[in-house]
């Protein structure tokens, strides 16, 4: 066995630790590309070192071949969805919120293609951010709000949407993305754990032929074949399929190797800051290092011939544990390879008796809600992609939300994060009302807004909401029958957005419109800066929406593109998460596809409606001269401006013309967040001045003469 025991190699680990970081420091552009997922430089690798290992394939083929063989069953793929929403969002325009009809047109197509060559297709989605993963979630989302100033910066000095290399996902574009594949009938599952791990489960389990997405992870577990979603021809099903035996045939180690490999490389579990002395003692012994391949490549390499000279055992995995800098947890390794290990399989690099915890681990916890029939009920809600959050929420108290399309610079628009917590507030009482001891628990939020370093999350205390006749229980809002409960169902939403004395005129729209309105009252309490013009360009995008098809919204082409506008768009969208929100924990008085944005918003008609509002254009031109739209058009506004009149609210007119913000130039008027709930928000863990110290020292900057300092209005405290 090889051994780093004596003083001489002690010091070539210490030695290449700190090389090893110098080196990573000023590493050079043609390293691979960090993964999103998996480990690092894997796919990069297989791709460029073992091109035997990419093969083409048709699946066309290879599903007629599963037939023959298994007359019983149809050829099934998991859908690893999340590693390929980015490859099916392809609408030529990003930037304004989402095409959603065209982008749903897209999946249809998608789903025919497998259907036409008889292939079943089954979707899995991440439904919850592991502990393990929070640290890597929140630099992903720091590096996403760098991404999107730059991104916003663009569209104020151009007037125009960025090239495809600025591409960032419609917000919200994961969330429903799951609920429009249940829309088009397909099989949809919403995971309790990191995704990747239940679809190698399923693929295995379920002999489908093979899983579709782009995470190398697929190339450790020992599952069905992993197919490139990166590489799919979606017109002749043809794709690359990577092969496991082939990789570690270059690598020369088995199978039975790959997952302490992939440890080795570093993972989720064992950080790579933990293995950089092993690598450059790894690096220096191997006799298969090539000056000609980059440093990772050498890595990989390296490490695989560390691994093919030492007894596939457990007591080796000991070994290792005991040599490796892993602090205070020496259990790291065999906790990294017993992550790979999916039902029913068995590893020598680990003693039978351990039992693989992770379909266990989320039953072991102990969950807030202690009702074991609404658990239940939410738990398979959950998982059949029917509710939104719910689940998170009732076992451990904890919810986040990533990045939106959101000007930083904008003062006048407070984050959608703090637009929207009061809503939540009430939503939180309504789920938490069977809590420990009667009281209910704080809920955690990671939440992303202007301000907030993600160090640690918001502590949201729950607020009841003010429900006509008392507010329900969540055993009658979920399980009791018969039209007194449906309207205690609408009563109990339209509460959670201040909105309960409009129930008669909001129940006589269209489901889709009252959602809307619902949205629309709410936020136009919520934020003192949003005017007439605005409330005009949202209904009448409403309602000229209605008759349009996914090719008339995809031929609409805009002279230029508003970076407010844009910002609006977003907060529009995740409104509309928070409307999924409150449907799930009400009973669902509103169809969940009542609330999707294909029915209610397009990002592009949005900009065009948004533009001529501001310009001052006529109602006539508003509506497209489209007379029959004049009278819901009025009758809306009405409702609208009735339901903020009732709040104090008055709705003023502020037209923009075509003066377009440049971030460096702000405007005076700056209203704050009107917080019904201001006293009941608990600050976080440590520093409970942070926002307004913050805040406060940025706006000085500004008005000192630092264009480069922002200003944001102070978060509810």
């Amino acid at each position: 066995m090889q051994s780093f025991n004596d003083e001489r190699e002690g010091a070539l680990w210490k030695e290449g630790a700190e090389k090893t970081h110098q080196e990573s420091m000023r590493a050079d552009c043609c390293e691979f590309r960090r993964s999103a997922m998996g480990v690092r430089g894997l796919q990069g690798f297989v791709a460029s070192v073992c091109p035997d290992a990419c093969q083409t394939v048709d699946l066309r083929e290879m599903a007629e071949k599963h037939r023959i063989d298994h007359p019983d069953s149809p050829p099934v793929i998991v859908v690893d969805a999340m590693s390929c929403v980015r490859r099916w969002y392809t609408p030529e325009s990003w930037v304004c919120g989402g095409q959603w009809r065209e982008y749903l047109a897209i999946l249809e197509d998608f789903i025919n293609a497998f259907m036409a060559a008889g292939i079943k297709l089954v979707f899995y989605f991440d439904g919850v951010v592991e502990e393990k993963k929070r640290d890597e979630w929140i630099k992903r989302r720091m590096k996403n709000t760098q991404e999107i100033a730059r991104l916003f910066q663009f569209v104020k000095t151009h007037r125009k949407q960025p090239g495809r290399e600025m591409f960032v996902l419609p917000s919200a574009l994961p969330t429903f993305t799951r609920y429009a594949l249940k829309s088009l009938g397909q099989k949809t599952v919403c995971t309790l754990q990191e995704a990747d791990f239940e679809v190698a489960a399923y693929g295995l389990q379920h002999n489908c032929i093979g899983i579709l997405g782009q995470d190398s992870d697929y190339l450790i577990y020992n599952t069905c074949p992993y197919f490139s979603i990166e590489n799919l021809r979606l017109d002749k099903l043809v794709t690359v399929m990577y092969s496991r035996e082939v990789l570690c045939r270059v690598l020369g180690i088995s199978l039975t190797h790959l997952p302490l490999f992939a440890c080795l490389l570093g993972n989720d579990i064992v950080p790579e800051s933990m293995l950089e002395g092993f690598w450059h003692k790894c690096l220096t012994t191997s006799p298969r290092r090539n000056n000609s391949y980059n440093r990772r490549t050498n890595i990989l390499l390296s490490v695989a011939n560390y691994i093919s000279k030492i007894p596939c055992s457990y007591s080796s995995l000991k070994h290792l544990e005991e040599i490796l800098p892993l602090g205070s947890d020496k259990t790291l390794l065999c906790r990294g390879v017993n992550s790979y290990l999916l039902p029913g399989q068995q590893s020598p690099w680990i003693p039978p008796n351990v039992t693989n915890c992770q379909m266990l681990s989320l039953q072991q916890q102990s969950a807030l809600c202690q009702d074991k029939e609404i658990f239940q009920l939410a738990k398979e809600q959950h998982i059949q992609s029917e509710n939104y959050l719910v689940f998170n929420i009732l076992s451990h108290g904890e919810t986040e939300c990533s990045n939106s399309l959101e000007d930083d610079y904008d003062t006048e628009i407070p984050g959608q994060a703090l637009i929207y917590r009061p809503a939540r507030q009430h939503i939180y009482s309504l789920l938490l009302e069977s809590g420990k001891g009667g009281n209910r628990p704080l809920v955690k939020e990671w939440f992303v807004y202007f301000g907030n370093p993600l160090k640690q999350p918001d502590l949201v205390q729950p607020v009841q909401p003010s429900v006509t006749g008392g507010t329900p229980n969540l055993k009658t809002l979920w399980f009791a029958k018969g039209p007194d409960v449906e309207k205690q169902r609408y009563r109990t939403f339209l509460a959670c957005f201040n909105l309960q004395g409009e129930m008669e005129e909001l129940q006589a729209l269209e489901a889709p419109v009252a959602g809307f309105c619902c949205l629309l009252a709410y936020l136009m309490m919520q934020v003192s800066s949003l005017s007439l013009e605005d409330l005009n360009a949202f209904l009448a995008l409403i309602l000229c929406l209605k008759g349009k098809s996914a090719a008339q919204l995809t031929s609409l082409q805009l002279a230029q593109v508003d970076s407010r506008a844009v910002h609006l768009g977003a907060v529009l969208i995740r409104g509309l998460t928070t409307l999924l929100l409150a449907n799930s924990a009400c009973g669902f008085p509103f169809r969940m596809d009542d609330l999707m944005p294909w029915a209610v918003f397009d990002g592009k008609l949005f900009q065009e409606k948004y533009q001529q509002s501001h310009r001052s254009c006529s109602v006539e031109e508003l509506l497209e001269g489209n007379e029959s739209l004049y009278t819901p058009f009025q009758n809306l506004k009405s409702l609208i401006c009735k339901v903020c009149k009732t709040k104090n609210r008055t709705i003023q007119s502020r037209p923009r013309g075509n003066g377009f913000n440049t971030g460096r130039e702000q405007r005076d008027f700056n209203p704050r967040l009107q917080q019904p709930h201001r006293s009941h928000f608990v600050s976080p863990y440590h520093n409970q001045m942070r926002g307004f110290t913050q805040r406060h020292l940025q706006s000085q900057g500004r008005e000192s003469g630092h264009p480069h300092r922002r200003r944001y209005p102070l978060p509810p405290q």
